[in-house]
């Protein structure tokens, strides 16, 4: 860039205005020559109000020089005193005006002094009318002075603001309720925040000529009129427990397709105690999926696990952790935690153990499959609930490897569970997936072959155990979910890889799932299986285009949309129910009862006894012939076992 170019650019850009804090303090001799102009206009100023008083023509001072060059003799002689001009006028404190109060009032004194004396030696008035004049001086030249420092620093405070609203976002505040208004001066408040409120934003219409803290209200009709430049706003920031999800979601989509961004607020306490920029988040898409939590306050819950042996299996995975986290609540006397996946399982040990001290926790390095590593810990600790959430889960990866999945999903399950019966555990609830249900996959034929297997033994001879399935869809920010693998490639610059166009999924979070899981546990009786109202399906590439939207970036320009083609074993669409299942209701409307068909005991117990020893053989196509006898509805999807099919 020329050097014609670059001064052009500082003189239009505003940079000069905002630059000005950024002065440096001017010298000392300089403030102390304004301060010696002030006096001097004090005099004059004095003089003339003194003659407009008197009717006569008599002059006020017996020699003009000799009082101008005394009095400002003087004034200079106390500034260097008390260095009035030593502090730094845009910072002044009121020790600097006290300073200015002395110089002042002490120079009017010895004026005064001189002024007499000049009289007594001389024999005639330097100044006539000195008290009055000295009065009218003292209270002009503080005036003056103080006017100067308060100009000064109340510019550079002006200017400061100027330059601090510039630099922060500057953001609309989402509704004008008395939670949003206190939002609002939460932030103005806060100079932490790296934010600037320019107004706020309602449905409402009878608010156009009103404002609030000073601050516009514009409607929504205006938003979608005009651009944000021309709104001069970067973003509007939301209270999204002020507003249901129907409502969120036609704000936030009018925001995204004007390009502004969507700030979600804390509480009102965290964000005037808090002094960290962070404390206002960007929305995130989770937000926008997660439903109300369906909280459950069941006394029944607290009994089922207060002062009991707890087992959670999978208890470092995403679901396993988080019935953790909630079975602590209720302050079990132990909780037996099971998994086979090392740094996570020790990652879990040291958050409970430091968030719930006075819980006794066991954490155990263990394979399912193997049913005697296991059977020790049913003989030890004597469980009265197991929550069975060990599981894999990858669709492909087991596609690709079925053997693995007999060997953890099934037998795995059927160790936990034979166990469980034998050791009279009262209850046994399992943790299943939506893919179970008319399975295109090993994965979900593996979990329904699970499901049908504690069915069954729910019935079987000298069984007292009330044996439960939980059966939901895909969990918000799980491991290896779409979520946090669409973040991934958005901070890695594109592209978002999507198998299909088409493609939807139900979507629940961890702490929904949860819910469900211990709910089921409580209101079971034996051999049912939960399901959960997952409201709507959301299409994969709705999802992707929002996410990219949310960080700001435009989808296809910024960050590409790709299509993959469909994994092995992978479905359009997922589904809660079968086609010959029925639901029953329960006393939570959003949980209902599923009734698949089922298997007897002794002809489940044969299949996977068949299963598991072609499992061991590393035999593939035996492993899923075999499957598609335990689930007939089983048919393989863009799979290579699609041929059995036929």
């Amino acid at each position: 860039m020329s050097f014609r170019k670059s001064l052009q650019k500082k003189m239009y850009s505003g940079d000069n205005l905002m630059n000005l804090s950024d002065v440096r303090y001017l010298p000392r001799w300089v403030i102390l020559m304004i301060d010696i102009c002030f006096i001097i206009l004090a005099i004059a100023m004095s003089r003339y109000l003194i003659e407009k008083l008197i009717y006569n023509t008599q002059q006020i001072f017996s020699n003009e020089y000799l009082v101008f060059l005394t009095m400002i003799g003087v004034s200079i002689f106390f500034m260097v005193i008390f260095r009035t001009y030593a502090g730094i006028i845009r910072h002044s404190t009121f020790i600097d005006l006290f300073k200015l109060f002395l110089a002042t009032f002490c120079t009017t004194a010895l004026v005064a002094i001189i002024s007499f004396a000049y009289k007594i030696i001389v024999g005639e008035r330097m100044i006539y009318m000195s008290i009055p004049f000295l009065i009218i001086f003292f209270a002009s030249s503080f005036t003056l002075l103080f006017l100067f420092r308060l100009f000064v620093k109340e510019f550079f405070h002006v200017i400061r603001d100027f330059r601090r609203s510039s630099q922060r976002t500057k953001i609309l505040v989402l509704g004008i309720d008395e939670q949003s208004v206190a939002m609002a001066r939460a932030v103005l408040d806060n100079p932490n925040l790296p934010y600037h409120i320019t107004g706020f934003l309602t449905q409402r219409h009878d608010s156009r000529r009103a404002s609030l803290l000073g601050k516009p209200i514009l409607t929504r009709d205006k938003i979608e009129k005009y651009t944000k430049d021309a709104l001069a706003i970067d973003g509007v920031l939301l209270m999204k427990e002020t507003m249901t999800k129907e409502e969120m979601n036609s704000w936030v989509n009018l925001f995204l397709e004007k390009d502004l961004k969507v700030f979600k607020s804390p509480s009102l306490q965290e964000l005037k105690d808090s002094e960290n920029e962070s404390t206002i988040k960007t929305l995130q898409i989770e937000d926008l999926l997660n439903r109300k939590p369906i909280k459950i306050e069941n006394e029944d819950v607290r009994k089922r696990h207060l002062g009991k042996t707890i087992l959670i299996t999978g208890g470092a995975g995403s679901i396993g952790s988080e019935i953790v986290r909630q079975v602590a609540l209720f302050e079990p006397e132990l909780i037996v935690v099971l998994d086979q996946a090392e740094t996570p399982l020790y990652e879990i040990e040291n958050e409970m153990r430091e968030t719930y001290p006075r819980i006794s926790f066991k954490f155990v390095l263990a394979d399912i499959s193997n049913r005697h590593r296991i059977e020790p810990l049913f003989q030890k600790y004597h469980f009265s609930m197991v929550y069975h959430a060990a599981a894999y889960k990858h669709v492909p990866l087991i596609e690709e490897n079925p053997h693995e999945a007999i060997l953890v999903n099934i037998l795995g399950s059927k160790n936990l569970a034979t166990l469980a019966s034998q050791y009279h555990v009262n209850r046994f609830v399992m943790i299943s997936t939506d893919k179970a249900v008319k399975p295109t996959n090993v994965m979900g034929a593996s979990k329904r072959t699970a499901e049908l297997f504690v069915q069954a033994l729910q019935n079987a001879d000298g069984n007292i155990t009330k044996f439960i399935t939980t059966r939901f869809g895909n969990v918000l920010g799980s491991n290896g979910s779409v979520i946090p693998h669409f973040k991934k490639q958005i901070e890695n610059g594109g592209p978002l890889t999507i198998t299909h166009p088409e493609i939807t999924r139900y979507f629940m979070t961890i702490p929904e799932a949860c819910d469900l899981v211990l709910q089921a546990g409580a209101m079971g009786k034996g051999g049912e299986i939960f399901v959960f109202d997952m409201g709507q399906p959301v299409k994969i590439v709705d999802l992707a285009q929002r996410m990219i939207k949310l960080s700001g970036l435009e989808p296809n320009v910024d960050i590409k949309i790709v299509f993959t083609g469909l994994r092995p074993g992978e479905k359009l669409y997922e589904e809660l129910l079968s086609d010959d299942a029925t639901t029953m209701p329960t006393h939570h409307e959003k949980i209902m009862i599923s009734k698949d068909s089922d298997m007897q005991f002794a002809q489940i117990e044969k299949y996977c006894t068949q299963i598991v020893k072609a499992a061991l053989r590393r035999e593939k196509v035996e492993v899923v012939q075999i499957l598609k006898q335990i689930v007939p509805e089983f048919k393989s999807n863009n799979s290579i076992y699609e041929v059995l099919d036929k």
